[in-house]
């Protein structure tokens, strides 16, 4: 399973309503570190499928989620269970940090 667009539309949906935990990757088109994580991301996507959701919200295009969560530096990631941000960290991890942060 690969990343999914999160919107504030399908937000409640498949963010708090999900019962896996969920990685949320806050990024932007024209932020270089975000580039430069959006291929791990997809792998923790991929690697991750049978027991997490991942992700991405583009704070250009949903300002009111990066606000709710209030986004000040991107890229952050942020990992949601049970409806509630659990952990969040800003910049550039590792495929296994992030890995590591959904099994917590």
């Amino acid at each position: 399973m690969s990343t999914i667009k999160i919107t504030k539309e399908n937000f409640e949906k498949e963010v708090l309503n999900s019962d896996k935990p969920v990685l949320l990757d806050f990024w932007a088109a024209w932020c270089g570190p975000c580039k430069m994580v959006g291929p791990t991301v997809e792998q923790v996507a991929e690697e991750t499928a049978s027991f997490a959701k991942v992700g991405k919200i583009n704070i250009d295009e949903e300002p009111e989620l990066a606000q709710r969560f209030k986004i000040m530096s991107i890229p952050t990631l942020a990992v949601i269970k049970n409806g509630k941000l659990v952990e969040s960290v800003v910049g550039t991890r590792t495929k296994q940090t992030l890995i590591d942060m959904l099994k917590k």
